[in-house]
């Protein structure tokens, strides 16, 4: 079943052309890997399909329906969330309140209902709670619950704002640079948490600089280059493809990872 489908999607913004005629797609539990060189065009895919931009030109279908042009809590109702490249965490909430955040789309009543405290209201809450304690298990973050959200190290913020994401249930993740700034230890904790969404059916689509983990984890490569599609297709084909090589030509540390992962 295709989750997600971009169809000659095009921005521009004034006289720059950020991308160009860009199609893709994502079947249900699978992970579709976007690279590039930096300013390839990656983060404004994302702004796109997650509702921040709105094409130029082109359509994005989700699950078969016409999605383009919405905003990001309607897509967010939809099934399509994501994560940024900087964190957003309130820093000052738990762990267990930053995820309880991601509940509230989900959640019903109205305010006079919040403010009077109603029974139906309490238990709302209670299984919000409760749900986002399952979340931070399945993040291997349940020993954090009860601590503050600044307290924390940045590995553990990253799998703490998957998990928020979670929270919205979605049926498709945008991982924006998931591990980003991560040791080795906590680049493989967040490969495991990755593996295990897809694993519970949700398809998965991420920017990431980390060749090694993309070939790894991915079902699917899709190259930019200049805002243009260079190469799309399994990783084993992505990373032996000339076009690709050259792409990354500029960038020597990126090549040299490129050519670690193959071997």
């Amino acid at each position: 079943m295709t989750r997600l489908e971009v169809e000659g999607v095009s921005i521009h913004f004034g006289g720059v052309r950020a991308l160009q005629n860009v199609s893709l797609s994502v079947n249900e539990a699978e992970v579709l890997a976007l690279i590039g060189p930096n300013g390839a065009g990656k983060t404004t895919l994302f702004n796109i399909i997650s509702g921040v931009y709105q094409a130029t030109s082109g359509r994005i279908k989700l699950d078969g329906q016409d999605i383009t042009g919405l905003q990001p809590f309607e897509l967010a109702h939809r099934g399509l969330t994501r994560t940024f490249q900087n964190l957003q965490i309130f820093f000052r909430m738990t762990a267990l309140e930053n995820v309880m955040v991601g509940r509230r789309i989900r959640e019903r009543g109205s305010l006079v209902g919040h403010l009077l405290g109603l029974p139906s209201v309490r238990r709302q809450n209670a299984e919000s709670r409760d749900r986002a304690m399952e979340l931070l298990k399945f993040v291997g973050l349940e020993s954090c619950a009860d601590r503050q959200a600044g307290e924390l190290s940045y590995g553990i913020l990253k799998r703490l704002e998957i998990a928020r994401a979670l929270a919205l249930e979605p049926n498709i993740l945008l991982l924006d640079e998931p591990v980003a700034g991560c040791n080795a230890t906590e680049t493989a904790e967040i490969d495991a948490v990755i593996r295990n969404v897809v694993a519970k059916g949700v398809s998965v689509v991420l920017v990431e600089h980390d060749i090694h983990l993309v070939m790894n984890l991915a079902d699917k490569v899709h190259v930019l280059d200049r805002g243009a599609t260079l190469a799309t297709g399994a990783p084993q084909d992505v990373r032996s493809d000339p076009a690709v090589i050259s792409a990354y030509l500029g960038d020597p540390e990126s090549e040299e990872e490129m050519i670690d992962a193959e071997n």
